[in-house]
C-alpha cells in the first residue's frame, strides 16, 4: 500500500502534448491507469488514445493546440483548467525530426524542428507553470528530451533534432532552478532508440546501424518509460528537480 500510495496520481490532472501516437499515446494510458485524469493536447483529435484510455475505465479528454502557437497553447490551458480545476503535471511529449544532412537540409526545416522541440515545449512548460503559480500548485513539468540531447547518433545526420534536445535539457535545468521557489519540479527525459513509428518507419539500413551499437541488443519498448514518467510525475520524486532521466538501454554509454 505504501508504494502505490507514494506513486499514485489519483487526484491529479496531467497534461500530456503529442499524446495521440507513440510514445505520447502509451504513456499517457500508464499515467491513466495510475489514477490521473488525462488532457491529451494535439492538433489532431487522438480519438484511438482516449478510447483506450476510457475502456480502461479512466478520464481522458482532448484540447485543441499546436505547442508552437503561443496564443493556441494558451487557450487549450485555460480551458483544462475551466474542466479539471487545475494542472498538476505536463509531460511535454510532442516532438519531430528530420534526418537530413546540414547541406541538405533547409532553413525553414531547421526552424520547424526547433519551433516544435525546444519552443514548443518552453511555451506549454511557461503557459502550464503560471496556471500552476496561479493556483499555488507543487507541480511536475517533464519534458521530452533525448539521448539525442547528450550525443550525436550515427549513421544519420541530424543537426537540428539534436541541438534542440539539448536545448531542451538545460532549458529544464534552467527552468528548474527558476521555478524551485514556487514548488514546481521541472525535470527532463531522455529516451533512447524507442520502438515506435518515429524510429520502426526509420529505413532498415540506419537500424541495422544502430543495433551493433544497443549495449541490451534491441531498441527500447513505449512502455518501458511509463514508470519512469510516472516518478517524475508522482510525489515519490519531491527532492528531484532539475534531472535528465537517460533510458536508453545504455547506448549513451559506448
Amino acid at each position: 500500500m505504501f508504494l502505490e500510495e507514494l506513486f499514485s496520481l489519483k487526484g491529479k490532472v496531467v497534461l500530456v502534448t503529442g499524446g495521440g501516437r507513440g510514445i505520447g499515446q502509451v504513456v499517457a494510458r500508464g499515467l491513466a491507469k495510475a489514477g490521473a485524469e488525462v488532457a491529451i493536447l494535439q492538433r489532431s483529435e487522438p480519438k484511438e488514445a482516449i478510447k483506450e484510455i476510457e475502456d480502461d475505465g479512466n478520464i481522458a479528454y482532448w484540447v485543441k493546440a499546436d505547442v508552437s502557437d503561443e496564443k493556441a497553447v494558451d487557450t487549450a490551458i485555460a480551458k483544462i483548467g475551466e474542466r479539471s480545476g487545475r494542472i498538476d503535471v505536463v509531460f511535454n511529449n510532442a516532438g519531430i525530426c528530420i534526418h537530413k544532412g546540414t547541406l541538405e537540409a533547409s532553413i525553414s526545416e531547421w526552424r520547424q524542428v526547433i519551433e516544435v522541440n525546444l519552443t514548443g515545449e518552453y511555451i506549454v512548460a511557461r503557459s502550464a507553470a503560471r496556471v500552476m503559480m496561479e493556483k499555488g500548485i507543487k507541480g511536475s513539468i517533464i519534458n521530452m528530451a533525448s539521448m539525442s540531447g547528450s550525443i550525436v547518433n550515427i549513421p544519420q545526420w541530424q543537426a537540428s533534432y539534436n541541438a534542440s534536445k539539448a536545448g531542451v535539457i538545460h532549458m529544464t535545468k534552467s527552468l528548474a532552478i527558476e521555478w524551485a521557489d514556487a514548488g514546481i519540479r521541472v525535470n527532463s527525459l531522455s529516451p533512447g532508440y524507442i520502438a515506435t513509428p518515429m524510429s520502426t518507419e526509420t529505413p532498415q539500413e540506419l537500424k541495422d546501424a544502430w543495433l551493433p551499437l544497443m549495449p541490451l541488443h534491441r531498441m527500447g519498448k513505449p512502455e518501458e518509460l511509463i514508470s519512469a514518467v510516472i516518478y517524475l510525475a508522482s510525489d515519490s520524486s519531491t527532492y528531484t528537480t532539475g534531472l535528465d532521466l537517460i533510458v536508453d538501454g545504455g547506448y549513451s554509454l559506448v
